[in-house]
């Protein structure tokens, strides 16, 4: 029975009530315990300069879809966070494309 449990709850609730035919409280909770864990919560802290910022967030911190200009490897391990990188001095993204203090 616990290897059965094991595998359900692997599977999402529609995939669950469709190959059981069961629906209610099980169900929801097998869904629960698959859905993906919450993403870190992020505080919005603005930091004076790079080596501040980078001391938090290793790679940097950008806008969503922003890439990195680079004639290198480019960055895309930084944080995104909109809300983040707006509270910080716009000197942090000298090349002004959406990630500040970008590092590999």
């Amino acid at each position: 029975m616990i290897r059965i449990a094991s595998l359900l709850s692997a599977l999402p609730a529609v995939a669950l009530v469709a190959a059981t035919g069961v629906s209610g409280p099980a169900v929801q909770a097998a869904s629960a315990a698959a859905a993906p864990a919450a993403t870190k919560t992020v505080r919005v802290v603005k930091y004076k300069n790079c080596a501040a910022l980078n001391k938090v967030h290793p790679h940097g911190v950008g806008k969503p879809k922003a890439k990195d200009k680079t004639k290198g490897r480019p960055v895309t391990t930084h944080l995104v966070h909109a809300k983040l990188y707006a509270a910080q001095p716009r000197t942090l993204d000298r090349d002004k494309d959406g990630i500040a203090c970008e590092k590999l």
